[in-house]
């Protein structure tokens, strides 16, 4: 009973911004947005995303930011938390990285993930990273803060996660 009140009550939030935003921009068409239920090619992102970013790249260390390698893997995941490397190069490149050493650049910060404990990586016949898996970052992240005191990005992330409603506040 308590899912059907949820589902109804997003339904009229999200009647309620589309009203707000027809009112805002009465001449925009459906067809000039980037509508999730309109278009392929769309993932499930955690909305506090930027929040884990953060706190991933604080706590992989100065020079070895690994935010926008694991924003790639997020944008290769289906809804089975896993993803099948087949390119390297190509997830490389997603993530910011370019040239020589470009590889050899991802693969640490894949490490470092890994290190971080927010993927686990297995090998394959395509390579060392064929097959990752995503763990629930906040999961991970709650972990982490178990130990550790809590700072400016993990108070932030406790916030948005209270904002948004989720079920797991850390």
């Amino acid at each position: 009973m308590v899912e059907i009140k949820q589902r109804k009550a997003g339904r009229g939030i999200a009647d309620r911004r589309r009203r707000l935003r027809d009112n805002l921009w009465p001449d925009i068409d459906d067809e000039d947005l980037w509508l999730r239920k309109n278009r392929v090619g769309f993932t499930t992102v955690p909305r506090t995303i930027n929040l884990i970013g953060r706190i991933l790249d604080q706590m992989s260390g100065k020079g070895s930011p690994v935010f926008e390698t694991y924003l790639a893997l997020w944008c290769w995941v289906f809804d089975e938390g896993f993803v099948e490397v087949r390119t390297p190069r190509e997830l490389a490149y997603e993530a910011g990285f370019a040239g020589p050493r470009a590889e050899a650049t991802w693969r640490g910060r894949m490490r470092k993930l890994e290190e971080l404990g927010v993927i686990a990586i297995k090998p394959g016949l395509l390579g060392d990273f064929q097959y990752v898996l995503m763990y629930d970052p906040i999961k991970v992240i709650a972990g982490i803060y178990e130990s550790r005191p809590k700072d400016v990005a993990y108070q932030s992330l406790v916030s948005r996660l209270i904002q948004i409603g989720a079920d797991e506040p850390l």
